[in-house]
């Protein structure tokens, strides 16, 4: 049993056929991180065709294994209640492909154990020095995807939002709920940023490409943008319901205004609507799309405090099942176990 003052750590992730760094990964997991730590490691194995699963249990890692490819979304949910079940107080993700140095961790959670942070992510782009060498499509992505996240929170000013090196509290994990089974990087900053929890960045050196093998989201830039933007715009739907549809609503108003507004001018000057019609057609349609959307805005935004209230609420539920996971046993799980997914129910009983 951890002594008291012990921090529970477990630094968990996903891995699809990464044999060959897995157990660099979690061998380079520092033990000492300048404060009491009782450390553990869960690992997903997501459909590998190597043997990176025995890899990792042999390192005395928590295994659950997926019988097939589920997704990077799916393994980071997987991964998060196998360390909600094991008593986690923070967890880390660490992508098990080497670009992230384990070593790092301490620096990582650092926010955290300080009480600065809940939610800590690490920064690729704000020290110019720390910049990794990469294709500068992908550069241009990221910052892309940085102001629409950040513009869909509207309280985070965050340099980078792909990173998958990050840190949680126990609470902030409990209150993350993500549906998407692609990716997870954007969707839990929106998340966890519209629910109060406090952000930080931590720069850190990131390799900006693989040591082996390809991504297993990011082998088309293209792809991942188109995937990643449905992401973040149902999130923004989800979080922010008045925002999203109040501002479609008021757009489409000021147009239905604008138009009207002109061909009331020109009535005025010359007590006929010719030869703009057409525009006083478009006027009254975006005028009344503007009123339905503004009803749905508001309809929505109902819905999101009563979605709200029921989240708390199954926080509060999740919180209370995860603590009868593991009475009296900090850790809950054997080291070195390898399960299934179906081994460890992801809902809370009840």
């Amino acid at each position: 049993m951890a002594a008291p003052g012990t921090v529970r750590l477990v630094v968990m992730m996903s891995a699809l056929n990464e044999e060959k760094t897995v157990g660099e990964v979690i061998d380079g997991i520092p033990r000492d991180m300048g404060f009491p730590v009782d450390l553990q490691v869960v690992v997903v194995d997501d459909g590998s065709d190597d043997a990176t699963g025995s890899i990792a249990a042999e390192r005395g890692a928590t295994v659950i294994r997926h019988p097939t490819c589920m997704g990077l979304g799916r393994s980071f949910a997987d991964a998060l209640d196998r360390s909600l079940r094991q008593g986690a107080d923070v967890i880390v993700n660490i992508d098990a492909d080497g670009q992230f140095d384990p070593r790092d961790i301490p620096k990582l959670v650092r926010p955290i154990v300080e009480d600065r942070a809940d939610f800590v992510t690490t920064t690729r782009f704000a020290d110019p020095d720390m910049v990794p060498e990469m294709p500068w499509v992908k550069k241009w992505g990221n910052r892309q995807m940085c102001r629409l996240v950040n513009l869909a929170t509207g309280t985070t000013a965050l340099t980078d939002v792909s990173c998958g090196f990050r840190a949680f509290t126990r609470e902030a994990a409990l209150h993350l709920n993500l549906v998407g089974a692609f990716t997870y990087t954007h969707e839990s900053i929106i998340d966890l940023a519209g629910k109060g929890f406090r952000i930080a960045e931590v720069p850190l050196r990131v390799h900006g490409v693989r040591k082996h093998g390809r991504s297993r989201i990011a082998h088309s830039v293209l792809a991942y943008g188109v995937r990643a933007f449905m992401i973040v715009l149902r999130a923004m739907c989800y979080t922010r319901p008045l925002a999203f549809f109040g501002s479609v609503a008021a757009a489409l108003l000021a147009l239905g205004f604008v138009q009207g507004g002109f061909v009331l001018v020109h009535w005025l000057a010359t007590h006929r609507t010719a030869p703009y019609k057409s525009l006083l057609i478009g006027s009254s349609l975006f005028l009344t799309l503007g009123f339905l959307v503004g009803i749905l805005a508001l309809l929505a935004d109902m819905l999101g405090r009563l979605v709200t209230v029921s989240e708390r609420l199954y926080a509060r539920s999740k919180a209370e099942h995860y603590d009868d996971a593991h009475p009296g046993v900090p850790g809950g799980g054997q080291k070195g176990a390898v399960e299934a997914p179906g081994d460890a129910d992801n809902e809370p009983d009840g």
